[in-house]
């Protein structure tokens, strides 16, 4: 359990994530907008009426959660899913005997990282002079969507590990600020300015050498004459605009539950450290 919240092994978790989205919106990327599947549109007259969300994405989103459901994935801590988790399924597996690591809590803001992705993202990751804003391969499209989204909702979400190893290590810094419901505070204590600058240096770098179409051995490697399968400052950005913001407002909203629920005997243990 400790090791799921030394903050070492959280930054090389959030690490990798970098690289997995990375090359997930390098995907998105060669394909066009493709508003359609965003909308409610008649061109998908075949799909279930059984969701608030009518557009193409989000019943292939309810479609892989469904799958997704029955095979634990929404029973680990730090998976959660777009469809109200009272709509999936049960597991058809064996329950898992995850560890109890984090407070209980209810944070789930999947709806906003849907809306900033949709408005903001898609449209700039998928502009290429020339093309089509519709190539037709919305299947593909809404595949990749849902790829990222799982992705960047697993990133931000982490931010209640991030959150709880801090309030473990130095709890009397926290707890006055809980309990006055200063918010302004705690976002205070969880953020590092330095280490945001660290991030984006090296997801800027992450992104750029990623995104580079290597044809041949003579490929050259200082910038002049490479192509890239996409704009690195989209991903950059993301990361600046809403990827950090909302991890530092995911982890504000986990700390302010932290002394939900627990007892007196509890609250003492803490005061006392």
């Amino acid at each position: 359990m400790e090791d799921l919240l030394d903050l070492q092994s959280i930054r090389r978790i959030l690490m990798r994530l970098e690289d997995t989205i990375t090359f997930l919106m390098i995907e998105r990327a060669q394909f066009a907008h493709n508003q359609v599947i965003y909308e409610n549109s008649s061109k998908f007259t075949g799909l279930d009426q059984d969701s608030n969300e009518p557009s193409f994405l989000g019943w292939m989103l309810r479609q892989t959660e469904t799958t997704h459901a029955k095979v634990r994935r929404y029973e680990a801590p730090d998976e959660y899913p777009f469809t109200p988790k009272e709509e999936l399924p049960q597991p058809i597996l064996p329950m898992l005997d995850f560890p109890r690591v984090l407070h209980p809590n209810k944070i789930n803001i999947n709806s906003k990282i849907k809306e900033f992705y949709v408005n903001n993202i898609v449209p700039v990751l998928t502009k290429r002079e020339g093309r089509s804003n519709d190539d037709g391969h919305y299947g593909s499209s809404a595949t990749r969507d849902v790829e990222i989204l799982q992705a960047v909702s697993r990133r931000i979400h982490y931010g209640k590990f991030v959150a709880e190893s801090k309030f473990r290590d130095h709890p009397q810094d926290f707890i006055p600020h809980i309990r006055s419901r200063n918010s302004a505070a705690l976002e205070n204590l969880i953020t590092k300015p330095a280490v945001e600058v660290a991030l984006i240096e090296r997801l800027s770098k992450k992104a750029l050498t990623y995104g580079q179409e290597i044809s041949d051995v003579n490929h050259q490697q200082n910038g002049v004459g490479v192509k890239h399968k996409m704009d690195a400052k989209v991903v950059v950005e993301m990361y600046k605009n809403w990827v950090i913001p909302l991890t530092r407002q995911v982890e504000v909203e986990y700390l302010l539950c932290r002394l939900d629920g627990l007892s007196k005997e509890e609250l003492a243990r803490l005061d006392s450290q």
